[in-house]
């Protein structure tokens, strides 16, 4: 069975965002072991751009461990996917790897050792809150193992 991991940056404060992300999971259970890891978000008032990149840095040596078989990295610069084309390229890592870990990054966006390691991907050139990110991640993921089942649940 895949692991699929989601390595995130803070923590979800919302209950309905919790609640949400919690129904996907216990979803996902049926296709995949699914596990979420939080990350310690760095706390600056007011940051310059210096320390937006040391917040960074510091955020991916927290990121770095947690990085095993294909990383995929949720960035804007990434590229785009229809729903139907995640669920192929999500329910085909499998004929490579054993685990994917797909990472959301900080209020200030990842660290370059971490794009390095990853493939980039994103779900719009917008910018989201990374609680409701999260919840949207964890839904997408429950939509590709559907769409590859063949369930209705993506009309």
């Amino acid at each position: 069975m895949l692991k699929v991991n989601i390595v995130a940056v803070g923590k979800v404060k919302e209950k309905y965002f919790a609640q949400g992300i919690e129904e996907y999971s216990k979803r996902l259970s049926r296709f995949c072991d699914f596990k979420i890891y939080e990350i310690l978000e760095e706390n600056f008032t007011k940051p310059t751009p210096s320390e937006e990149l040391i917040i960074k840095k510091r955020e991916a040596e927290r990121i770095l461990p947690y990085l095993k078989g294909k990383v995929v990295a949720m960035a804007v610069e990434g590229k785009k996917f229809s729903s139907e084309k995640f669920s192929k390229f999500l329910t085909d890592i499998p004929d490579n790897f054993s685990e994917v870990t797909f990472v959301i990054g900080g209020s200030y966006g990842l660290d370059n050792s971490v794009k390095a390691r990853a493939e980039l991907i994103s779900f719009s050139d917008m910018t989201f809150p990374h609680t409701l990110f999260r919840l949207m991640l964890t839904e997408q993921i429950y939509r590709a193992f559907m769409i590859k089942s063949g369930s209705t649940y993506h009309k």
